[in-house]
């Protein structure tokens, strides 16, 4: 019909459609490999955060910081925690809404003598458990912020099967605390924090 705008094919990475909502790319993401200028490895934990949601960088609307959560899908968030830390996010949800991924851990495969040099660390089940270990063992900086997911330094590789996801509440957080947004690969010795038992997500 004339007038009427034409939404272009979804955004993606991995096979998986970042235009969805977060808690639905959150999900997805795990199973899925990682690797920043070749460096990383399998996501085993996520969050998922929108702009509904008070805990997120984006529920009060745009600003210079949160500024890269209201583009477009498949592009980097990178933030700063206690001004130490650099986080990396997958922005997630149609152009101008605010929503992303905060990518939690990873099970390190490829470039783990790097890793443990730039954590300082050798034990493997430290070197990217919790984003703030992510982003120093992948070498993440605020340079990333708002670059494309789709170009280099990232590189993606999809899950392989079904992973056993189970999700339970987010961690670190005082508003929302209660919502299930937090996601996990079942058992993994990766993670940041274990999950209750009892959880076997929705």
């Amino acid at each position: 019909m004339a007038g009427t705008a034409k939404r272009g094919p979804p955004r993606g990475i991995a096979g998986i459609d970042t235009d969805a909502p977060s808690v639905v790319v959150a999900r997805a993401l795990i199973g899925v490999e990682l690797y920043v200028d070749g460096v990383g490895g399998t996501i085993v934990e996520t969050e998922a955060y929108d702009r509904v949601d008070p805990a997120s960088h984006a529920h009060r609307g745009p600003t210079p910081r949160n500024a890269a959560m209201f583009g477009p899908s498949a592009h980097a968030y990178v933030y700063l925690s206690y001004g130490i830390h650099c986080c990396f996010n997958v922005v997630c949800g149609p152009a101008g809404h605010g929503a992303g991924v905060l990518v939690r851990a990873l099970e390190p495969r490829q470039g783990l003598d790097l890793m443990r040099l730039r954590r300082q660390a050798h034990a493997p089940e430290l070197l990217c458990a919790g984003p703030g270990r992510l982003g120093q063992a992948l070498a993440i900086t605020r340079v990333l912020n708002g670059r494309p997911l789709t170009e280099p330094p990232f590189h993606w590789v999809p899950a392989t099967g079904t992973p056993d996801v189970i999700a339970g509440p987010r961690i670190g957080i005082t508003k929302a605390a209660e919502l299930p947004w937090r996601f996990g690969l079942r058992g993994s010795p990766f993670l940041s924090r274990p999950f209750p038992a009892d959880d076997a997500g929705p």
